[in-house]
Formats: C-alpha cells, sequence, structure tokens
C-alpha cells in the first residue's frame, strides 16, 4: 500500500490538533473548576445543573422572605412588648387613683401622665416597619391603624385581611397583624343588661376623664378593662411569638434544603482537580509525543531520500 507524503503529514496534523483540543478544554475545566463548560460538552449533565440552580435560586428567594418577615414579626413584638409595660403602669396608676386619700390635684397629676401613656400608645398601635408599612393595619398598610373617627376616639382605620407570602415549596405564611387582633376592644354591660363594645382607645380615654374628674365608680370599671386589654395585647405578642418560632424552623428547612442542593450540583458540576490534572499531564505527554513523531516523519521524504 502506497502512503502520500501529504497524507503523513495530515494525519499527524490532525493528530495534534486533536490532542491540543483536549489539552485546551482540560486547561479551561482547571481554570473554571467546573466539569462541563458549555451545555453541548455533555446536555443532560448541564440540563441537571441548570435545573438545581434553578431550585436553589427558589429556595434563596424563600430564605430572603423569611428574613423579611422575620423582621417585621421583630417589629411587632417590639411594639406589643412596648404596649404590654404600658398598659401595666396604667393599671398601677388607675388603682393609685383609686385610694380615697387622694386629693382632686393629685389625681389630675396621675391624670396627665395616663394622657402621655394613652398617646405612646396610640404610636404604637400606629408602628411601622422598615419600609413604612402600618404594622396593624391589616392590607390597608399605608395608612395608620388607629385614627380618630367620629366619636372623637381613636378608633381602628384597617381592615381584617391577612397577606399571605410563600415561604417554602407548598408553605405560605400571613405576613400581617391586624389591630384589633392586638388592641382588642371591651365589652360593657350597662344597668339593663345591655352589653356594647368599646374600642380599645375609648376606654383608655374614659379612664383618664374619669381620674381627671375623681371619678371613682369608673376608675373602678377602667381598672377592670384594663386587665383586659393587657389579656388582648399579652395574647398577640404569644401569637407573634409562635410565628417567630414557626418562621425559624421554615428558615431551618430551606437552608437544609439548600445545603443538600448544592452538595448533589457540587457533585454534578465541580471538577475533580486530582483527575484533571492527571488527565492534562496525560494529554501534555501525547502531545509532545505528537510533535516528536511529527518533527521525524517530516523528515522523511523522497528528496531526502535521493540525497
Amino acid at each position: 500500500m502506497k502512503i502520500s507524503t501529504s497524507y503523513l503529514f495530515d494525519r499527524a496534523t490532525q493528530q495534534m490538533s486533536t490532542v491540543q483540543t483536549d489539552l485546551a478544554k482540560t486547561q479551561a475545566q482547571i481554570a473554571a473548576r467546573k466539569q462541563v463548560l458549555n451545555p453541548s460538552d455533555a446536555p443532560d449533565q448541564a440540563a441537571s445543573i441548570q435545573r438545581l440552580k434553578s431550585i436553589i435560586g427558589r429556595q434563596n428567594s424563600y430564605t430572603n422572605t423569611l428574613e423579611n418577615v422575620q423582621s417585621r414579626l421583630d417589629a411587632e413584638d417590639s411594639s406589643l412588648g412596648s404596649a404590654s409595660d404600658l398598659l401595666i403602669r396604667v393599671k398601677e396608676i388607675s388603682v393609685q387613683a383609686a385610694n380615697g386619700t387622694l386629693g382632686t390635684n393629685d389625681r389630675k397629676a396621675l391624670g396627665t401622665e395616663l394622657q402621655g401613656l394613652r398617646d405612646q400608645l396610640l404610636s404604637l398601635a400606629n408602628s411601622q416597619d422598615s419600609s413604612g408599612n402600618y404594622l396593624f393595619a391589616g392590607s390597608r398598610v399605608r395608612e395608620p391603624a388607629f385614627a380618630v373617627d367620629a366619636s372623637g376616639y381613636p378608633a381602628y382605620q384597617g381592615d381584617q385581611t391577612r397577606m399571605n407570602v410563600v415561604v417554602g415549596e407548598q408553605r405560605t405564611f400571613a405576613i400581617n397583624r391586624t389591630g384589633t387582633d392586638a388592641f382588642v376592644r371591651v365589652v360593657r354591660t350597662d344597668a339593663s343588661g345591655v352589653s356594647s363594645g368599646v374600642g380599645f382607645f375609648q376606654s383608655l380615654d374614659e379612664l383618664t376623664t374619669a381620674v381627671n374628674t375623681s371619678d371613682i365608680k369608673n376608675i373602678q370599671r377602667g381598672i377592670g378593662e384594663m386587665d383586659r386589654l393587657l389579656e388582648g395585647v399579652s395574647l398577640a405578642r404569644a401569637d407573634v411569638g409562635t410565628d417567630m418560632k414557626t418562621v425559624e424552623q421554615q428558615t431551618s428547612i430551606v437552608d437544609d434544603t439548600v445545603l443538600s442542593l448544592k452538595t448533589t450540583l457540587s457533585n454534578i458540576e465541580d471538577l475533580d482537580y486530582a483527575t484533571a490534572i492527571t488527565e492534562m499531564k496525560k494529554q501534555m505527554l501525547a502531545l509532545e509525543a505528537a510533535q516528536s513523531s511529527f518533527a521525524q516523519i517530516s523528515q522523511l521524504n523522497l528528496f531526502n531520500y535521493l540525497k
């Protein structure tokens, strides 16, 4: 069989080109620290990598949402905790004002303090989160939860809507709390046995008026109502605590899921350096051998033979 000089050159050139291409690919893999550089290199593997990255991205969005929910719950807990402390002080003053030994001026001094506490409570009821949304206004987050109505008392202006956000696969979480859940109404029964609801701040304002006017009967009524108002705030704070625990548990679940997904992704995507470096050295050796062979073959032609 006759083998032309052209064939020998083409064959040697093709061999060196193939080895150089493989070597360049291995070097690129080592530089990028990845097994798959282009989807065409391993379509099935590339599809799995893309799918895992998409799932991880979705899990990361859940983490961000949970962080925002946690921040809001922290703000609610802080506001309700402060409100609880203020109500305890309100009751202490009320009990003191009910003391028959106090004079009118003494009670007016206590009434002034009560007014200040009531204003602080109203400010807490209209607390806002870091985004400027009102915490206790239901879904009407851009409007104060409590504002003075036609009766002259601060009344709830929000709604009862609970807004949900997605915090996991098939898992949602309510991110807002209504003002009536925390700053509850009290039920009064008059002398004829008729019951009626009285707003949180109306009860406080009427207690303040009773202290300022030395109305002992209504002071006593206000002391009893403070217990119910404090109970409502305490229950709301307990509910916030339950939500915070739920968020903590869900965050842990998402973190574990992300860790598992990243481990799987690493197994598919990340490069085995020991294997890659060994392969690169083999390819470099093969390239050197091909180049050496080509140098010798290039001398084996008819003109050199005739010389």
